[in-house]
This record gives C-alpha cells, structure tokens and sequence, in this order.
C-alpha cells in the first residue's frame, strides 16, 4: 500500500529518510534537506554578505550536492556570496583525469568560475608517481597532506575568503573515531568543528556547510535531483585507515540510526583535563605553511621523495631527520643507515 508523505499529506512517499524517519514525496525531501543546510549555516553565522567563497570541487557526489545547494540558497536567502569552485589534480590516472570533466560540466551547469591546481605543478609530483615510489600502504598519508594545501593555494590565486567543503556527517564522525583510535587528542578537539578561524598567511579559512547531512541522504538528493557527479572510488584509497572507521561506523549505524550523529556531538562536547600538553601551532621554516615543528609535514614528506626516501615523513622519527631536513650533507655511512631503517 502506498505510503502518504508525513509532511504535505498530500503525495505519495518515495523515500524514508535515515536521519529523522519521515517520509516524505520528492519536493518535500528537497525542501528539508535545503532548509537544514541553511539553518546550519544561519545558527553557526559561516558566511557574511560580499564575502568571496571558495567551493572545494572533486566531481564526487558531496561536492556536487555543495555546489547545487551553495548556488540555490544564495540565490534563495541573498546570501551576496561570490562563489567559484576550486579543484585539486592530484595526477591519478583513471580516476581524476575523468572526475575533473565532471567538475568542468558543474562549472558551466552552475556558471561558476573554476579553478584547478595539480599536485605536478605545485610539488613537481603526481599521486602516480608517489604510489610507484611508496606503494599503496602509506599513500594516503601523502595525498591528504598535499591536498590540503594545495586546495589553499588555489584559494589564495583565487583570493578567496573562505573555502566550504563537502564533508558530511558521516565524515566527521568517521573522523572523531579516527583520533579517539589514535589517541591523537589535538586533532579530537578541532575535528568536529563546523568552521576554522584564519590560522596565519597562506591558509584560508573553512567551513562544512553539510556537517550534519548524512550520506545517505547526500546520496538520495543527488539521485532525485538528477545531479551530474562521478561516484568511483579513488583506486588508492582500499587500504586506507579510514576505511575502516567507516566499515567499523556504518555497522554501528545498522543497529542505532542515531550513532552518526551522537558520535559528532560527542566530540563536540569533549573537554581535556588541565595540564595536557598540546601542540603550538607555528609556520614552516621552508614554505611558510602552518606548522607545529621547524618543518611543515608537507616540506618534509616531500623531500623525502626528492631524496629517494620516500619513508621519510612516516612512521617513526630516526636521528637523522633532523640533519637531513636542515639541509646538512649526510656521509656515504648515514644514507645508506638511513634507508635500511625499517619505517
């Protein structure tokens, strides 16, 4: 027997929505998932009028549905945002070469301006290349380093004043399980939250304007709505961690629907003890970037590659790190010691 929508009383259902339960025809479900968002971005005050924004595009299915919603609820409310996307080329045959058309066709659907900067001209690098140097263990580790400040560099050429990104609320709660499994306590105090402060030169600040969005639902707007987005998985990401936080979270979904986002408020209301040490956030010595050691992550993993060291930036931290990151020559005895050390 069909089922009536629970909102206008009027049409037939076509969808249960996994956050609140309700169903509900097509048009009401649209109107819902865009009046969340808005409300998100009205309570947490993430824009203000004549601000240029930045839309991190990957041609994925959570920037796509960013994009659309961006567009329509500052045409909607006046928000008076400039909006441009900006995309990042990490240099993955087979993957982004193709999802970057689909950003190209966003770009003309939503005349938006775009920009596009690559791992190859940035860091004379592609994710490729890295793979064929470090395998498919650690390559993760690489990517999210480089991607993110590339995707503020591309902010800067664009003189941009805020990026939005596409994470949802399975992201952030992917992400609190991540640093609760690490014990990394700096990261669980700041994963949560919904918007980032200017944090020196060269970094832009940025906000998730589907923080509390689940995928699921990212998902079922995309498909009514008939958006245009590419939904192949990056072919180096299966053995990534966070895969299986998100294994580990999408079981714990099945049991208690609830679990997503009691998780996100559960980071959000963490309080560390006085007394915990915590990192002091500074500027990289070669780039300038924001760092809490001499050297940026990125400087560091980077001349790890130029140095034939691919290792060097990850796992354990051995004593000649530090002479080799301070550009002091290594002897014929320490390089070969260092690239027998077991990372």
């Amino acid at each position: 027997m069909p089922v009536q929508c629970s909102s206008c009383r009027e049409k037939r259902a076509v969808l249960k929505r996994p956050k609140t339960g309700h169903s509900l025809c097509k048009e009401c479900f649209f109107w819902a998932f865009e009046e969340e968002v808005h409300q998100t971005i009205k309570a947490a005050e993430l824009f203000k009028p004549g601000e240029s924004v930045g839309i991190a595009a990957s041609g994925g299915k959570d920037s796509t549905v960013l994009a659309h919603v961006m567009k329509l609820l500052n045409e909607r409310y006046n928000y008076g945002l400039d909006l441009m996307l900006i995309s990042v080329d990490e240099g993955i045959t087979g993957y982004r070469d193709d999802s970057l058309e689909t950003v190209k066709r966003n770009q003309q659907q939503y005349e938006l301006p775009l920009k596009i900067v690559s791992y190859e001209e940035l860091y004379g690098w592609t994710m490729d290349a890295i793979v064929k140097q470090v395998g498919l263990k650690n390559n993760c580790t690489f990517c999210g380093v480089f991607r993110r400040q590339a995707l503020d560099r591309g902010a800067i050429m664009l003189k941009v004043d805020k990026i939005c990104t596409g994470h949802n609320a399975d992201d952030v709660a992917e992400t609190v399980l991540m640093n609760v499994l690490r014990g990394d306590i700096a990261r669980l105090r700041r994963c949560t939250a919904i918007s980032t402060t200017s944090e020196g030169d060269g970094v832009v600040p940025r906000c998730k304007p589907l923080k509390y969005a689940y995928e699921k639902e990212i998902v079922l707007y995309a498909y009514f709505k008939k958006l245009d987005y590419f939904s192949t998985e990056c072919i180096y990401s299966p053995n990534a961690y966070r895969g299986h936080a998100r294994t580990f979270l999408k079981d714990l979904e099945s049991i208690r629907s609830s679990s997503i986002i009691d998780i996100i408020h559960s980071g959000e209301n963490l309080s560390v003890r006085d007394g915990v040490k915590m990192p002091v956030q500074g500027t990289c010595s070669r780039c300038g970037y924001i760092s809490s050691q001499a050297l940026c992550k990125s400087c560091v993993l980077l001349e790890g590659l130029n140095r034939g060291l691919p290792k060097l930036g990850i796992g354990k931290h051995h004593r000649l790190h530090d002479k080799l990151l301070s550009q002091q020559p290594l002897t014929e005895k320490e390089e070969r010691k260092l690239k027998s050390v077991d990372f």
